[in-house]
């Protein structure tokens, strides 16, 4: 994944897409050189199962559901369940980091593919819980900042596990 906040071209979509990369780039930047022990390492007493590699797995699922399950109205292959709402982070805890990457990029890629050819108006196949269909332009906003969000997480717990900052 090429990391840079920088649009080939000034045109709406390629500035959401150029954003969103930015922040997928980012989240595999924070995992440069940890250790698989530290990726797993749960550091906050009161989230027990947030972890680096917990993160990434999260964030991989969440590219699925709400492009591939809400936007485009296919099948849910998450991990989850209503009895394990949290089960991307417990899975995570018992997969190497490097595999959970190499899961991240694919899907990330995937998406790519997948919503291509569709215009920043086409609307969501799902609703939301307020009954409203999303536009393609705010899904990929809302996952900008989705990971934007947990790249901050990432941030905090890196420095935790083993004391790099500004990764």
């Amino acid at each position: 994944m090429e990391r840079t906040d920088t649009p080939s071209s000034w045109d709406e979509r390629t500035t959401l897409e150029t954003f969103h990369d930015y922040a997928r780039a980012t989240v595999v930047h924070k995992c440069q050189g940890l250790s698989d022990a530290d990726a797993h390492r749960t550091p906050l007493p009161s989230s027990p199962l947030m972890s680096i590699a917990g993160i990434v797995n999260h964030l991989r699922w969440n590219e699925h559901w709400w492009f591939e399950v809400f936007f485009l109205g296919g099948r849910d292959r998450g991990p989850w369940t209503e009895e394990d709402p949290d089960a991307e982070f417990r899975v995570a805890l018992q997969t190497p980091l490097e595999r959970l990457l190499e899961d991240y990029r694919a899907q990330c890629a995937r998406v790519r593919e997948l919503v291509a050819g569709h215009d920043l108006d086409a609307f969501s196949q799902g609703w939301d819980s307020s009954g409203r269909r999303m536009t393609l332009r705010w899904v990929i906003g809302h996952m900008t900042e989705e990971t934007a969000r947990h790249n901050g997480h990432l941030d905090i717990i890196r420095e935790l596990v083993d004391g790099t900052t500004g990764a």
